[in-house]
């Protein structure tokens, strides 16, 4: 049975890049790599450029919207069809592990989990929105400080 691992986040290059920079070590440790993005993203592209030997599959995704409050009650229902989508996706590869660099991007593919473990990381002193949504899945949370940690 192959080892797979699915990795997301975006939004940002800030959530993409360090995915691509560390796709070199998965590779010696994983059969396959999944990358979940949005179906509309710059993850799509950048994956694509940088690391076109991964398969991209682009889900269901939305912003949460500081300024056009009213764009945020579409969230549940986009949120729920991305999950929807990402659980399709993990019957199909059956994933060892999911790897999420966050950004609202990642959300579908965290919650739609299950028991497939998770592991987060935030690069920041604290957590971003996603991360800390994504949190109540977490398995194992990597931050680059230690206050990051204390939540």
């Amino acid at each position: 049975m192959d080892k797979v691992i699915v990795v997301t986040g975006g939004g940002t290059a800030g959530h993409i890049m360090p995915i691509i920079a560390l796709i070199p070590e998965m590779k010696k440790h994983f059969d396959k790599i999944v990358y979940i993005g949005s179906k509309n993203g710059m993850e799509k592209d950048l994956v694509k450029r940088y690391a076109p030997e991964i398969d991209f599959f682009g889900v269901e995704t939305i912003k949460f919207d500081r300024v056009k409050l009213l764009k945020n009650f579409k969230i549940p229902y986009v949120l729920l069809k991305g999950v929807k989508e990402c659980r399709e996706i993990y019957k199909q590869i059956k994933p060892s592990v999911i790897f999420s660099k966050g950004g609202y991007v990642s959300l579908p593919a965290v919650l739609a989990s299950g028991k497939i473990p998770v592991v987060s990381h935030e690069s920041d002193t604290t957590l971003g929105l996603a991360n800390k949504i994504a949190y109540l899945k977490t398995s194992v949370l990597c931050t680059s400080f230690n206050q990051t940690a204390s939540r």
